[in-house]
């Protein structure tokens, strides 16, 4: 029997003690690997299967708590058990490991449906316990089959049949990432492909990384994947891929899980032995942010006419919300000339405790205006969880996201390429179409939500004689012609930087007024909300029909409403749901693309105007008994 003890710090402000668990599984692996003959990996599931973390969920407590490890060792399969007695936020854990020699299959197996985990173009599920009524789906052993699924999809879609595949894994800064990315290296080997580790990471760079070229990189490498779940909570996970022709599409998607299924079926012990032994073979590890973060700031450079410092003097403040965005500061801004001081949550904290790291969220936007406004800085740029999205605050605290943004970055492209076209999702107001066309000369293509459709959308576009280069949701998520058409926050946050260090150096202005002054024009809204209507799948109105079935019926007596209103006026052309005109101001209700809600957008000169639209809606939804109205009716009821 091999047997190991030592303390652990747990993490402050820890809201579970399974995550608790999670959060320091990296550092007991670092310790158990170091045993003699060991080569261990870990599984954190529920009840009493394998890898189970059985306790109440208070921040203090005396009953005893069982983790199961699994691993290999001197060709036999181990299990042991790590016990602790209580518990107090910022204490020391006690872990004590005994590993004897066992004939149990530890392989845990549990039913997974695949289908559940795709999130259109991404894979998205809960990856560690500690939250009431969401299982773990996105195990281990699930994540090993899709990685597994991937890198077998990638050799049927490469021609050269002749050498291995290079496939690079990175995370962002998610409790669940070392546990998820040990299982991707895992199913990647298994497969017959290398793997290049590049640890915590930007999703960004992960397509970057198929197009670089770089040897003593591994780069370029014919497929990535990144592991995580954007803003979600910190339970969640997931992953993304990539080729060079750029991400995966919902079909790859679909067809990655169905062969991912397959193979999850045919796991057994044997396997998750030669995957572990694979691996180990064939891991290479490689800081490949450090070649994304010069190609940055030599963007930045080329647009300032090759100033070595062209931000001498500016005073950047950074919100990384402790993503994985926090290298900005120091690696791009500061070899830049910027001065970041100020700069906050630039560590990696899965747990998220300051703030989620959402350019959408209204706590993380006024965490970074106040930041700004007390530093008294020049500019404020905040990003999301793995930096594929991203906003920015003006030195008078103006914030620039949504359809300010939108309409900065398109006053930006359309000064270098006039009279284009900017695609944008659904959501986008009426201000910022008449600021494109009459203000800048352009043409704005309101299309469907979804990041992905709106960047195809452009692709399509432009193949089609229509130019266009940007394409851009109200999310944060933008993507440039120039930039491969990737959606990358810190490259939009490059092209604020390029128009303010080319200002400086022309000696036209210093501060962020240059970037405030290019929307000036732009009307908005006094108002504007945005209410969600659920559907109660279960609900008998909705009967045999699906809660998109039952959606769309919605929307047709909407439009039979909205036809014979003569103040109401629908929109002429439209890609998804029913948007109309009236009051001076406009709606959109619409299905949700992946779950029963019909979300309802409004936009007015006054909450009155709201209201009179919020009635032309609820005039036809209330007469559907499965849709909850309730935040509607709240609405229209509550005065000015």
């Amino acid at each position: 029997m091999h047997e190991t003890s030592f303390s652990l710090p747990l993490p402050q402000r820890t809201p579970h003690i399974c995550s608790a668990m999670a959060s320091i599984m990296p550092h007991l692996g670092k310790r158990l690997l170091a045993a003699p003959d060991s080569a261990w990996q870990f599984n954190v599931g529920s009840g009493a299967r394998l890898g189970s973390v059985r306790l109440p969920t208070s921040s203090s407590f005396g009953s005893e708590m069982a983790v199961r490890l699994i691993g290999t060792g001197n060709n036999s399969h181990w299990k042991a058990f790590g016990t602790r007695h209580s518990y107090r936020s910022g204490a020391q854990a006690l872990i004590t490991c005994s590993a004897t020699l066992s004939n149990v299959n530890l392989l845990a197996v549990e039913k997974i449906d695949f289908k559940k985990l795709q999130n259109g173009s991404d894979i998205r599920g809960v990856a560690i316990p500690g939250v009431e009524g969401e299982p773990v789906n996105l195990t281990e052993s699930a994540t090993e089959a899709i990685a597994a699924a991937f890198s077998q999809w990638l050799f049927d879609k490469t021609d050269d049949g002749s050498r291995r595949l290079r496939i690079a894994v990175g995370h962002d800064s998610r409790i669940s990432a070392n546990m998820l990315q040990s299982a991707v290296a895992r199913g990647i080997a298994g497969a017959g492909s290398d793997v290049v580790l590049y640890g915590l990471a930007s999703t960004p760079a992960m397509f970057n990384s198929t197009i670089t070229q770089r040897e003593d990189f591994f780069c370029p490498v014919d497929g990535s994947i990144m592991i995580t779940a954007s803003h979600l909570p910190f339970n969640r996970n997931g992953l993304k891929f990539f080729t060079n022709a750029g991400g995966l599409g919902k079909l790859d998607i679909t067809d990655i899980l169905s062969r991912a299924a397959k193979i999850y079926n045919k796991f057994s012990e044997e396997n998750l032995k030669f995957t572990s032994e694979a691996a180990e073979k064939v891991i290479k590890r490689v800081n490949y942010m450090e070649q994304y973060t010069s190609d940055l700031v030599g963007a930045v450079r080329r647009g300032a006419r090759g100033e070595e410092r062209p931000l001498e003097g500016f005073h950047i403040i950074v919100d990384a919300g402790n993503g994985a965005g926090g290298f900005f500061a120091g690696s791009v801004l500061e070899p830049l000339g910027a001065v970041t001081k100020g700069s906050q949550f630039l560590e990696p904290d899965g747990l998220f405790p300051n703030h989620i790291p959402n350019p959408e969220d209204k706590k993380a936007m006024d965490a970074i205006t106040k930041a700004v406004i007390n530093q008294k800085a020049d500019l404020g740029i905040i990003f999301d969880t793995d930096v594929d999205r991203a906003a920015a605050v003006d030195s008078n605290g103006q914030e620039l996201n949504r359809n300010r943004l939108i309409a900065l970055l398109s006053a930006i492209v359309l000064a270098e390429h006039p009279r284009t076209t900017i695609v944008t999702d659904s959501v986008t107001s009426d201000g910022l179409t008449h600021f494109i066309e009459n203000k800048l000369g352009g043409k704005h293509h309101r299309f469907k939500r979804g990041y992905k459709n709106v960047i195809d959308e452009a692709i399509r576009l432009d193949a089609a004689g229509e130019e266009t280069h940007l394409a851009i949701e109200t999310s944060g998520h933008g993507a440039l012609k120039e930039n491969h058409w990737l959606d990358d926050g810190a490259y939009l946050m490059v092209k604020l930087l390029i128009k303010l260090a080319a200002a400086k150096v022309a000696g036209e202005t210093k501060g962020s007024s240059v970037l405030s002054n290019l929307i000036g024009e732009l009307k908005e809204a006094e108002f504007a909300t945005e209410l969600r209507l659920k559907i109660d799948e279960s609900h008998p109105d909705v009967g045999a029909r699906t809660f998109r079935d039952y959606g769309e019926e919605v929307l047709k007596q909407l439009e039979q409403r909205v036809a014979s209103d003569h103040v109401l006026t629908k929109a002429p052309v439209n890609y998804e749901g029913v948007r109309v005109s009236g009051y001076g101001g406009w709606f959109l209700l619409r299905l949700s693309l992946h779950d029963p809600v019909l979300p309802l957008n409004i936009e007015a000169p006054s909450k009155a105007a709201a209201v009179q639209l919020g009635n032309a809606v609820l005039a036809v939804v209330k007469n559907f008994e499965a849709l909850d109205t309730t935040a509607l009716q709240k609405f229209v009821e509550t005065p000015e």
